[in-house]
């Protein structure tokens, strides 16, 4: 479909930055077409007038586990060792598989209505995750959530699920995948060495969690004598694309070894704080040239996958934690959870800015907003104004998926209807 967004303000890169200007934005098919002035023989089949709104690259979130949208609110207040293994896993245990497509698409939902057009999941239910983004129209890229020795049936048949999943969808085009062992300390040795195996031999990304609380360094300190990144580097992990979730109790050994090109640290502010894990050192590590997106987490531990209020928690918790009102600035905070994310996902040819040959991911907010008025500097209102419910309107690979906040590829009532019967 040829679309034209006229009347628009577009969020456009400049250098390291960003800049807005009034440009009508044209897409053929999937991809940006044109900025400014219609290309020659340019007939659009839609217009969206976008006065009084601004035009951003849709956002992309890092890190998360779809699924556990139908935990929400059901394991707060308690530490996080407990959160984990007496609350979390015993009701991932009692999934069903169609549990896991509803608990998708309701988060999907909730990622669409707040402008995130790419989301990196690790859950362990492949087929339904993909079913729900296809059927959404959203972008993902998934890994199914791997755990075992190296010499065990269980971790051999989620190794043998993610493959098989991956052939499956691997001609989908707006699917991609990684190879995602959960963690060392759910993940033996040789078992993380079958996952990086497995993400060479597919040339795909690992997506692991590591260092993300005291006791787990504690731990890994005792049995190894090495860090979590130390210990991952020893085995040849950091020497492949991984997205790193969380990182927060790193040294500064860590934080060099962090500082690969083709290392990407995703930090979580909202479900480290709220687990009681503490803050990533993010200053430091965009001071060492560590590349650093931003994820939500899972929303049993967040309870949001709304990337505005990372974007704003991940500028003024650093800020109050250094006692330095410079120490994560607004834009830095927007290449988080845009360019760099494209960056961390191998797809910044694709996605991440807005640019011309690029795929047609776009949000589209209403300005006038009270929190959105006046507009000084749109780049600092995205984090320290703007709530999500400024989205209006969002395309994905040049197709719109919600129109005036309305899904028309969802069905949202039976989403809710679904969602309320399994959660219960």
């Amino acid at each position: 479909m040829n679309l034209r967004i006229k009347n628009c303000q577009a969020l456009l890169p400049l250098g390291d930055g960003f800049a807005v200007e009034q440009k009508d934005i044209f897409i053929s098919g999937s991809r940006i077409l044109a900025l400014g002035s219609a290309p020659g023989g340019f007939l659009a089949e839609k217009t969206i007038d976008a006065a009084d709104r601004l035009v951003i690259p849709g956002l992309i979130n890092c890190h998360t586990h779809n699924y556990m949208s139908l935990f929400r609110n059901s394991a707060d207040d308690v530490p996080f060792d407990e959160w984990l293994f007496q609350r979390v896993m015993p009701r991932e245990d009692r999934m069903v598989p169609e549990d896991a497509y509803w608990g998708a698409m309701l988060g999907i939902m909730e990622m669409l209505r707040t402008g995130t057009t790419c989301f990196n999941d690790m859950q362990m239910h492949i087929h339904q995750t993909a079913q729900a983004a296809a059927d959404a129209g959203i972008r993902a890229v998934i890994g199914r959530g791997l755990s075992g020795t190296g010499d065990d049936e269980g971790g051999a048949r989620r190794l043998r699920e993610a493959e098989e999943e991956i052939e499956r969808w691997k001609e989908h085009p707006r699917l991609t995948f990684t190879i995602a062992p959960h963690a060392p300390y759910t993940c033996g040795r040789d078992y993380l060495i079958q996952a990086l195996q497995t993400a060479k031999k597919r040339d795909l990304p690992l997506h692991i969690h590591l260092s993300e609380s005291a006791f787990e360094v504690e731990n890994m300190k005792k049995e190894t004598g090495l860090s979590p990144i130390a210990y991952a580097e020893s085995l040849g992990l950091l020497d492949v694309p991984i997205l790193i979730a969380h990182c927060v109790h790193v040294d500064e050994e860590d934080i060099r070894l962090l500082a690969r090109p083709n290392v990407s640290v995703v930090t979580n502010p909202a479900s480290n704080m709220k687990l009681g894990n503490g803050f990533a050192p993010v200053p430091e590590m965009l001071a060492s040239g560590v590349r650093v997106c931003l994820g939500t987490d899972g929303a049993a531990s967040n309870n949001s996958l709304n990337l505005f209020h990372e974007m704003g928690l991940v500028t003024l918790i650093h800020k109050g934690n250094k006692k330095n009102a410079v120490a994560v600035s607004a834009a830095e905070a927007f290449q988080m959870a845009t360019r760099k994310g494209a960056e961390a996902l191998g797809l910044a040819q694709e996605i991440g800015s807005i640019e011309v040959g690029k795929k047609a991911d776009l949000a589209i907010l209403n300005l006038r907003e009270p929190q959105m008025m006046p507009q000084h500097d749109l780049v600092a209102a995205l984090s320290y104004s703007a709530n999500g419910s400024e989205v209006e309107t969002v395309l994905v690979d040049g197709e719109i998926v919600m129109e005036n906040r309305r899904f028309p590829t969802i069905d949202e009532e039976r989403v809710y209807y679904e969602v309320t019967r399994r959660a219960e």
